[in-house]
């Protein structure tokens, strides 16, 4: 196995990168060394092969925590990230009585921090290894798609157990360039994480869904966690008796921020990017998945507000999965408009174009790639036949009820064998984050409310064809035969009143104690969402065993698809970098404004006063009274940037980010902490499929602001003080 702790050669398969595009590319430290000449021209200055030390710095202070990103700021553990990656937190600790969410929170001691969200961890990422060879052991071309996938399953497990030989590490095996490459992430992993602070909504939300993805943005989006470990300084679950984990590298703050054209860089983990999928998969997400999807969460949002009163404490439950809604409905949306009045299709289409003209121009290349992109399309569009079903059922996951009978059910069944052959999420390391979200469950869940998403999706379901449903959900629900035209909603809530009313899943007692219950139990119960979970099992588990069938078929085209496509880059000097999957990567750029359309010029600074012109009192233009005082009184506290002639509330740059990149810290040429990027602008939403240098922008919050907001606003001082500030 080759170990990347440090820096190695990359295959040349993945090279290619002298020619890479400007501030295109989300790399991996390993590949820096050979993008050095664009990351010096850019401004860096730090020595490129520094930052492939993952246990050095600044690598070292970078962590995750399983969605965003993050960074230690001090030798005490403390973690700076957005306030969107807080906010799950924030929700959690609040109540009608103390709106957390509503007036921010501030402990101005160890002790009065509060425990995140259950569930909650910051992964340090201590190891990549290379492990494509021992992945890829035993497969061979006549293997079926099943076999092939409890193949690659298999070894991947495998090699997540040996490394995991202690509860104090995570590690996961990660494919690249769609199973081209398989890589083994160990990552340190800190049990015990607390909120120490977040700003006010007013000021960590400011402007809502309303300025989401949107510039000009005066948006405080920042928050803090601590990290918690053991007095033997080794990770530990919560107790009373821990102690503030001391990481080896933290970032230095620098209170001087940036300047227009400064080189700015981001190291976190981007989630997922599509920059290599097919032209096939480009219409059908953008002309049939994203429109769908985009109708289904909002009418999931209008439900919890028709259903809810604005900060009662169902409103408050759902809060974050409300957030987490809009963020991706208005995403979808955008992309759909970038799609339709922009060229990404037609270029797609012309690069498979010259793609197969290239293959086909040379016996060996037609012999060795000829049927990749054909056999791969032709898989795709099987995997697509039952997609308004698969999409239905997805979006039901938001009823708790259902969905924790479900996940209960199946930790019996899978509870049967051993462990290794378990299904991922229901392994024994999987066991404490199972329970911890079985615990949280109080505090995202309301009858009405759950009952009315199930009502929704199921009347979307009745709209399905004959083959695609389920039959014991038609059985169990009174639906068969039952058609979108004859659909009784009444029959259906009556149906519902009774399930509700006699359910116990409700308790967090009664969802702990059913975790250690048999297949039998569950076969026995007369709890009515149980006995849905069990008698619609056998037929949801063949939909899965399906969905295995066609990944494993499409794991055997997928590799040589993209073998095909990064020799084809390769032979034209064309840019080479994996797809975002959620593992480290640094992004680079400028500060740097952009011109969104004929006649308009889009400033790389917004200011305090934006603020003041933008506020109507009313969320989500409602900042605090004490700031808007400050702001009136143009009190800047030393943190004004002199060339603006007031602070700087939010900037834009060049960097190449997508989900997952939130929180992570904007770093500067010497890599101190500037700033945390937490969204992009409209015209680079599409960036996840396709990247434009002139219009792709990453917004982020200005350190100026942060400390500001700190100091003046909130009084964090102490954090402050806890901080190595420099200028």
């Amino acid at each position: 196995m080759k170990k990347l702790t440090k820096l190695l050669m990359l295959p040349a398969l993945a090279l290619a990168t002298n020619t890479a595009t400007a501030d295109e590319g989300m790399w991996q430290p390993h590949q820096l060394p050979s993008i050095a000449k664009q990351l010096t021209q850019a401004g860096l200055k730090l020595n490129p092969n520094d930052l492939t030390d993952l246990t050095g710095f600044p690598m070292g202070a970078i962590v995750s925590l399983g969605g965003c990103t993050a960074s230690f700021v001090s030798d005490q553990g403390l973690v700076a990230t957005n306030h969107h990656c807080v906010y799950g937190s924030i929700q959690y600790n609040s109540t009608e009585d103390n709106n957390l969410l509503k007036n921010g929170f501030l402990a101005k001691s160890f002790a009065e921090e509060v425990p995140a969200t259950p569930g909650s961890r910051i992964y340090v990422t201590e190891e990549i290894t290379e492990v494509t060879d021992l992945v890829k052991a035993g497969l061979n071309d006549k293997m079926s798609g099943s076999d092939r996938y409890k193949a690659i399953d298999k070894n991947s497990k495998t090699l997540v157990a040996e490394c995991e030989n202690d509860d104090r590490y995570r590690c996961s095996v990660v494919n690249f360039h769609g199973g081209l490459e398989y890589y083994l992430f160990k990552q340190l992993m800190i049990r015990d994480v607390r909120l120490v602070h977040a700003p006010a909504s007013s000021v960590g939300k400011y402007g809502g869904d309303i300025d989401n993805w949107m510039w000009p943005r005066h948006t405080g989006d920042y928050g803090f966690y601590r990290a918690y470990v053991g007095k033997d300084g080794q990770p530990a679950d919560f107790s009373k008796d821990n102690v503030p984990y001391k990481p080896k590298h933290h970032l230095k703050v620098n209170k001087s921020s940036v300047d227009n054209g400064d080189y700015i860089m981001v190291l976190g983990y981007p989630g997922r990017t599509n920059r290599y999928r097919t032209a096939y998969e480009v219409e059908n997400t953008f002309t049939w998945t994203y429109p769908q999807a985009k109708a289904y969460r909002e009418e999931i949002i209008d439900l919890i507000h028709t259903h809810s009163e604005e900060g009662s404490d169902a409103r408050i439950k759902y809060e974050s999965t409300l957030a987490g809604l809009a963020n991706y409905a208005k995403n979808y949306g955008s992309m759909i408009h970038s799609f339709n009045k922009g060229t990404f299709f037609e270029r797609k289409k012309s690069l498979e174009a010259k793609l197969a003209k290239w293959v086909n121009s040379d016996s060996q290349r037609k012999a060795k790639y000829g049927d990749a992109l054909s056999g791969l399309d032709k898989l795709l569009k099987e995997d697509d036949k039952q997609q308004a079903r698969d999409l239905i059922l997805g979006y039901m996951r938001y009823n708790k009820m259902l969905s924790t009978a479900q996940r209960l059910h199946r930790l019996a069944v899978e509870k049967q064998k051993p462990n290794l052959a378990r299904e991922r999420g229901y392994q024994e390391r999987d066991i404490a984050r199972f329970e911890q979200g079985m615990k949280s469950v109080d505090r995202r869940y309301d009858e009405q409310i759950d009952k009315e998403i199930l009502i929704a999706m199921l009347t979307h379901y009745v709209a399905l064809e004959g083959s695609a449903r389920i039959t014991a959900f038609d059985k169990f629900f009174g639906l068969s035969g039952v058609t979108a035209k004859n659909f009784d909603e009444n029959a259906l809530r009556n149906k519902l009143d009774k399930m509700y009313k006699k359910t116990e899943l409700a308790s967090q007692e009664q969802r702990l104690a059913w975790m250690n219950k048999s297949v039998a139990d569950f076969e026995q119960s007369q709890d009515p969402f149980i006995k849905l979970a069990v008698a619609s099992f056998t037929e949801r588990k063949a939909i899965e065993d399906t969905a295995k069938e066609l990944s494993g078929n499409i794991q055997a085209y997928r590799p040589k698809y993209m073998a095909a496509l990064i020799a084809y880059f390769n032979d034209n000097n064309l840019p080479v970098y994996a797809d975002a999957n959620s593992t480290l990567r640094i992004t680079y750029g400028n500060v740097k404004g952009y011109a969104p359309q004929d006649g308009m010029v889009a400033l790389p600074y917004t200011t305090l006063e934006g603020i003041v012109a933008k506020d109507t009192g009313v969320a989500p233009f409602d900042a605090p009274k004490k700031q808007l005082d400050l702001i009136n009184k143009r009190y800047y506290g030393g943190y004004e940037k002199p060339a603006i002639g007031s602070v700087p509330v939010n900037y834009l740059g060049t960097l190449d980010i997508t989900g997952g990149n939130s929180g992570s810290p904007t770093l500067n040429d010497k890599a101190e902490f500037v700033g945390l990027v937490f969204d992009g602008v409209y015209e680079s939403i599409i960036g996840d499929w396709d990247y434009d240098t002139k219009l792709n922008r990453s917004i982020h919050v200005d350190v100026r602001y942060m400390l500001w907001v700190m100091e003046y606003v909130d009084g964090a001082t102490n954090l402050i003080e806890e901080m190595d500030i420099v200028e």
